[in-house]
């Protein structure tokens, strides 16, 4: 007779301890949903493999690959546009120099190299890079990274198609 009273009180004890401590956020955690985990994929310049973040929406290719203090010398960053895009890229809040790679028809167009941060200036006065043709891709990596490995103009990039 003890044990068919004693385990319903203390399930029911159990259970109100739970929805308390649930109801204080003390456990959030077991109800919070995983954060996503980046959106990578991989590109190739000949032989040169990159694992890149992916940038498709507004906001995050408006934040870019700035505030980061570093970057993996194999990884890099791709925005995705519309085709016949001419997009304006800045060094806002970026911390490290960059390559920009402006790629069109999965070939490179134009590449800004050693782009260097602007700390301190205003955001009106920051220095703009565009491309004068039209782009539906921007790798950015390192800084270096071009001269390091030979990139140039012309060069055909695999791995955009699924982007």
């Amino acid at each position: 007779m003890f044990k068919s009273i004693f385990f319903p009180l203390v399930a029911v004890a159990a259970f109100i301890t739970i929805v308390g401590l649930l109801g204080q956020g003390k456990l959030g955690f077991l109800l919070s949903t995983p954060k996503p985990t980046p959106n990578l994929s991989k590109i190739k310049i000949n032989d040169i493999e990159i694992e890149v973040l992916i940038a498709k929406s507004s906001g995050e290719r408006a934040k870019g690959l700035s505030e980061r203090s570093s970057l993996p010398e194999d990884q890099g960053m791709i925005f995705v546009f519309t085709k016949d895009s001419k997009p304006i890229f800045w060094m806002k809040d970026t911390l490290i120099p960059l390559d920009i790679i402006w790629i069109n028809d999965g070939k490179i167009v134009k590449i800004d190299k050693m782009v260097k941060p602007e700390p301190g200036v205003k955001d009106s006065d920051l220095k703009k890079y565009s491309s004068q043709s039209a782009v539906d891709f921007v790798l950015e990596v390192n800084g270096g990274f071009s001269d390091k490995n030979g990139l140039k103009i012309d060069q055909t990039l695999s791995g955009l198609e699924q982007l």
